[in-house]
């Protein structure tokens, strides 16, 4: 006979009991973000005397190179241990020769900061030419419109080097050509640089989510095409482990999903299949999305925030690129202070 209050098929393990306090929550949590879990993604800028907001991703800038160093020193602060350098240059031409150039712009801002802050903060190069090419594509581009994979990679090897040389200690190709990281190793290697790691974007996929990082960096493809010729399709997933495979095999030693909160399905898939660490690029469009839906009135945004990050921890990420860095970590030195 069922004890008195308790219907014989209910069962004795409650799972609200473990939900009761704060401190019961925090004890049994599954996942946790940690400020040491985030990278933060950084843009410079050439020619411009003071930061510079950018509108669609509130709370960003375009940075001067002095107005970098200062930032990456408050990061460094308050405990961040990473960041993800992309350059806005003054000027573009066909090849993108800014991004190999040794007084580009990321090349002249890396030097700055491995003087500011050495070896105390992860200084990631990404590692593409959209940025500093005219036409806006992430290679070289044939006269037919498409894009040269063999002379691009030849490029991304001249570019990896260049940003080893200012003091990089992670380069992150991002251009989804084939065959991008076994050049970009053999370079490095080539030139020295054997213990510089190679990021991956090894699943990057042809996403919508993309607009304010490309108001960020000043890019337009100005034949109206897209990229979806190098880059993932949304609707394939195990594309992506073929693509993170090859990567491994060709020398990576971390690879990255693009973006993470619509693809955290590949997340998880990638996390079962590999042993390296994994990396998850929350992207302009997430972050834009929070900041918003917050501004008006439709969201509680430190919550909202939080939910984003834990799920993609969750599923299975060991870094976080993201927006929210300064966010998090600001609220982390609140809390313990």
């Amino acid at each position: 006979m069922a004890a008195s209050g308790r219907t014989a098929d209910f069962p004795r393990q409650r799972p609200r009991r473990l939900r009761t306090t704060a401190a019961m929550r925090e004890l049994v949590a599954e996942t946790s973000v940690s400020v040491s879990d985030l990278i933060a993604p950084l843009f410079v800028r050439e020619g411009i005397a003071e930061p510079v907001e950018i509108a669609s991703l509130p709370g960003v800038h375009q940075h001067t190179r002095d107005s970098l160093r200062r930032e990456v020193s408050e990061l460094a602060e308050l405990g961040v241990r990473a960041v993800v350098l992309f350059g806005v240059p003054a000027t573009k031409d066909d090849v993108g020769s800014g991004a190999f150039d040794p007084a580009g712009i990321v090349q002249l801002a890396l030097a700055d900061l491995v003087s500011e802050v050495g070896d105390s903060v992860v200084l990631i190069a990404d590692l593409c030419v959209d940025e500093y090419t005219s036409h806006g594509h992430c290679g070289i581009v044939r006269p037919d419109g498409s894009v040269d994979n063999d002379a691009t990679i030849e490029i991304y090897a001249r570019a990896a080097v260049a940003q080893a040389t200012a003091g990089a200690h992670v380069v992150a190709p991002s251009g989804m050509m084939d065959g991008q990281v076994a050049a970009i190793r053999d370079a490095l290697d080539g030139a020295g640089f054997a213990d510089v790691s190679i990021l991956g974007y090894s699943a990057k996929y042809a996403s919508g989510l993309y607009g304010p990082f490309r108001d960020a960096v000043d890019v337009t493809i100005t034949d109206g095409g897209d990229r979806k010729g190098y880059q993932q399709d949304p609707r394939n997933r195990r594309e992506a482990l073929v693509e993170v495979h090859a990567d491994l095999a060709q020398g990576a030693d971390m690879v990255m999903v693009k973006p993470a909160l619509a693809y955290l399905d590949v997340i998880s898939a990638v996390r079962a299949e590999v042993d390296v660490p994994v990396a998850a690029y929350h992207v302009s469009g997430e972050y834009s999305m929070i900041k918003a839906a917050a501004a008006n009135g439709w969201i509680d945004h430190d919550a909202v925030a939080l939910e984003h990050l834990t799920a993609i921890r969750r599923a299975g990420a060991d870094l976080v690129l993201t927006y929210l860095t300064r966010w998090f970590a600001e609220r982390a030195a609140g809390a313990s202070s």
